[in-house]
């Protein structure tokens, strides 16, 4: 009999600042115990950029906009897609040093073991990053 994989978690919060320490909370609480002291705090900083750039730049400000995150373990990553209405696509950008924003996806290359963004297949971006674990999950 195979093994059956694990249903991915899933929520939508309001595409408004208050759901970033949400959506961090949620999914660093979803991980495994074994797997917090390792991961916990990358993932929370990846969700935090990630949601926060959905937010700001995918969200069209209509009070019913959504953003979606989806957290699933497979091929020894713990994988995170962070999900908007927005049609344009993140990029890397390099800031000068007194800008005061444009790092975020600087942090996510940074700290993911790869990244990727995809279109979403009726309306939308999703950035999916993973991290990569041994053991306890």
């Amino acid at each position: 009999m195979p093994k059956i994989p694990l249903v991915p978690l899933h929520w939508h919060l309001p595409a408004h600042p208050k759901s970033v320490r949400r959506a961090r909370h949620a999914v660093t609480e979803s991980l495994p115990p074994a797997l917090r002291p390792n991961l916990g705090d990358d993932l929370g900083l990846l969700t935090s950029e990630l949601v926060t750039n959905a937010i700001r730049h995918g969200a069209d400000g209509r009070d019913d906009d959504l953003i979606e995150l989806v957290l699933w373990p497979a091929d020894g990553h713990y994988w995170l897609a962070v999900s908007d209405p927005g049609m344009g696509k993140p990029a890397l950008a390099h800031p000068g040093a007194e800008a005061e924003n444009g790092r975020g996806l600087l942090l996510v290359d940074h700290i993911a073991t790869a990244w990727t963004v995809r279109p979403r297949p009726t309306r939308g971006t999703s950035v999916v990053a993973g991290l990569a674990y041994r053991g306890g999950g």
